[in-house]
């Protein structure tokens, strides 16, 4: 468990009027400034001193100080130039951090690689604009990756969380379910961020689980997974006809293959499920 001298709404203040900044809510800054959250966060992460760690937003460096003090090292991926001096300031006699200018939505791996090797964990209060997407491309990308501990919209937290048969159960969480598993979780008020956002926020946990099938498969279940929530009102037969412009008897032909009723809605399969058709839609070609 660590803390921050940064997270406190005067701290906040002074590093951004010593800067000439203010917020800028087109990148998703929500600075935070609890430091109960802060000690959450890193308890959750429960971190060693040989772990490599990735943060994305890092902002003026807030949760980065406690993740220095926790970690072995830290790579922070930051968009937004103008807080790249900030960082320099204040991370400034932290020896084992990297801040790099890029966009995490497309950085390359390449550029994440510490001392101690490439992240095995994603700790981070993440931009709401990216954060759905960038947590699912580095458990998809990123095979060094072990667990994420990630602060996010409370509506993204329940679609990383959702179980089938929920509204919130879809074809992101299946996605993300394919590689990681949930766990603990807790909100975090508004109040909490400086200027505070405009919706709730909650910090997750979520581990790499090995689902013991070859990559093609987990490919191809997320493509499914896609084609049978393009249309989820509609039933499985129906909704991958027409998402994956096959005929109605090639789709009844997998989803046989499957053990699957094809009366069934999208959002009532389980992952499990999801992996037995798309390793069926590779088998019989549906998929190329």
């Amino acid at each position: 468990m660590a803390f921050s001298p940064l997270a406190t709404p005067g701290a906040t203040l002074d590093v951004l009027r010593a800067h000439g900044l203010y917020t800028r809510k087109s990148l998703g800054q929500h600075f935070l400034v609890d430091n109960n959250v802060v000690a959450r966060i890193t308890e959750l992460a429960a971190l060693t001193a040989t772990d490599p760690v990735l943060e994305i937003g890092p902002g003026i460096g807030t949760l980065t100080v406690a993740l220095c003090a926790e970690a072995g090292s830290v790579v922070a991926v930051e968009r937004d130039a103008r807080l790249m001096p900030v960082l320099e300031d204040t991370l400034g006699e932290c020896g084992n951090v990297t801040v790099v200018h890029a966009d995490a939505v497309d950085v390359p791996l390449e550029r994440l690689d510490t001392p101690l090797g490439l992240p095995v964990a994603l700790v981070a209060n993440l931009p709401y604009s990216v954060a759905a997407t960038v947590v699912l491309r580095f458990f998809e990308e990123s095979p060094s990756l072990r667990f994420a501990v990630v602060m996010v919209q409370a509506e993204v937290a329940d679609r990383m969380t959702a179980g089938p048969g929920t509204k919130q159960y879809g074809s992101y969480t299946v996605k993300l379910g394919l590689h990681a598993e949930p766990g603990a979780r807790f909100p975090v008020p508004r109040s909490c961020f400086l200027p505070p956002p405009r919706v709730d926020s909650a910090v997750v946990r979520l581990d790499r689980t090995d689902r013991g099938v070859a990559p093609e498969v987990l490919g191809s279940a997320a493509r499914m997974a896609d084609a049978a929530f393009a249309q989820r009102r509609k039933t499985v037969r129906n909704s991958l006809t027409s998402a994956l412009g096959a005929t109605p008897d090639e789709v009844e032909a997998v989803l046989a293959a499957a053990g699957v009723d094809p009366a069934r809605r999208a959002e009532t399969f389980s992952i499990g499920e999801y992996l037995t058709l798309g390793s069926a839609a590779l088998k019989s070609g549906l998929l190329p």
